[in-house]
């Protein structure tokens, strides 16, 4: 049986579409979505509030940031290898409860993949500055 070109063609868009991408114009709208963080996160380096620094959490091996309390749960999944890239936090961000069962982030989760993928794009940008 032959696969459906419309179906291969949707499945394309949906796996290419999907992918973290750092567009300039994402990081404007990542600086907004970046305001339901700003309560519990900043991203000045080594100044936490109820949460850690976001300063340089792309590249950071989960539950790390130096001087901040993570609870058992975070700790025991950055131990098991958990770096935050585009992909882990995509992923994160969407459930953060879901994902990291007994973590102290009370925050529900960004459910719209674009929130996601522009604060992502913002956080990386952050980070090069």
């Amino acid at each position: 049986m032959r696969p459906n070109r419309g179906f291969l063609m949707i499945l394309t868009i949906l796996v290419v579409g999907t992918g973290p991408a750092f567009a300039a114009d994402d990081t404007a709208r990542g600086k907004k979505v970046f305001n339901k963080c700003k309560a519990c996160h900043t991203l000045d380096a080594g100044k936490h509030r109820v949460g850690p620094s976001l300063d340089g959490v792309i590249g950071r091996t989960a539950g790390t940031a130096p001087g901040y309390k993570y609870s058992k749960a975070m700790k025991a999944y950055g131990d098991s290898g958990i770096i935050w890239s585009a992909e882990t936090l995509n992923v994160y961000l969407e459930n953060p409860r879901k994902v990291v069962k007994g973590t102290k982030m009370a925050f529900p989760g960004l459910k719209k993949p674009q929130d996601r993928l522009d604060l992502i794009a913002y956080l990386n940008q952050s980070a090069a500055e």
